[in-house]
């Protein structure tokens, strides 16, 4: 495993995982009330009784990746593979996060793809990763290089390479307001790391069709 892997590892992991103290379904519904006050409306009235409820409930749900392990999602590998062992990439896995500093949606796509050495997973637990680290507060640099450090750790393959690009709504919405931009990064260990030319065939076939 790369060295910068291993020191990405020892950083991101227990901050993805550590547990924390969660408060009561109820404390969550009234701090949602005061938010609704604080922006400028009455939590009592028809339309947004119900409201904190609904948020703490939708909640569960856009955060669920917290209680959710990348180890065990990656936890079944598949050895019997005639011997293959030329990239596996899947491209355009959609997704959609919330990012950690103000707490508004950023969405795209993501590209994984690594040189197999001792097996490979299922291709649906690629996309199931993405979405364990998805839906967390996130920011993109970190969850790029998460994805990366779990497949590192399980699979122990030549090498691995993730790109991510997505447009984030904290810079569409307010601030620059500047909609359409997107964000790039990109992380790759191993082979893609040390040789350009495996960067630039991943990145080739993720381009592979696009204008």
């Amino acid at each position: 495993m790369d060295d910068v892997v291993k020191s990405l590892s020892k950083r991101l992991t227990p901050a993805a995982d550590k547990p924390v103290d969660r408060p009561t379904r109820e404390e969550a519904e009234a701090a949602v009330r005061t938010l609704i006050r604080w922006a400028g409306d009455d939590p009592e009235r028809e339309g947004l009784h119900e409201t904190p409820k609904r948020v703490a409930k939708a909640f569960k749900e856009l955060y669920s990746g917290y209680k959710d392990d990348p180890h065990e999602v990656l936890n079944k590998v598949f050895k019997e593979v005639e011997g293959y062992d030329d990239i596996v990439l899947v491209r355009d896995i959609p997704f959609y996060s919330h990012c950690e500093h103000h707490m508004v949606p950023f969405h795209g796509m993501a590209h994984i793809g690594y040189y197999p050495v001792k097996g490979v997973v299922g291709l649906s637990k690629l996309a199931r990763l993405v979405e364990v680290y998805a839906r967390r507060l996130q920011t993109q640099e970190t969850m790029t290089a998460q994805i990366a450090t779990a497949l590192e750790q399980a699979l122990e393959p030549r090498g691995v390479a993730v790109m991510i690009e997505a447009e984030h709504m904290c810079m569409s919405m307010r601030g620059v307001q500047k909609a359409g931009a997107v964000t790039l990064t990109s992380q790759f260990t191993g082979v893609f790391k040390n040789d350009p030319t495996e960067q630039a065939r991943f990145l080739t076939l993720v381009r592979h069709g696009k204008v």
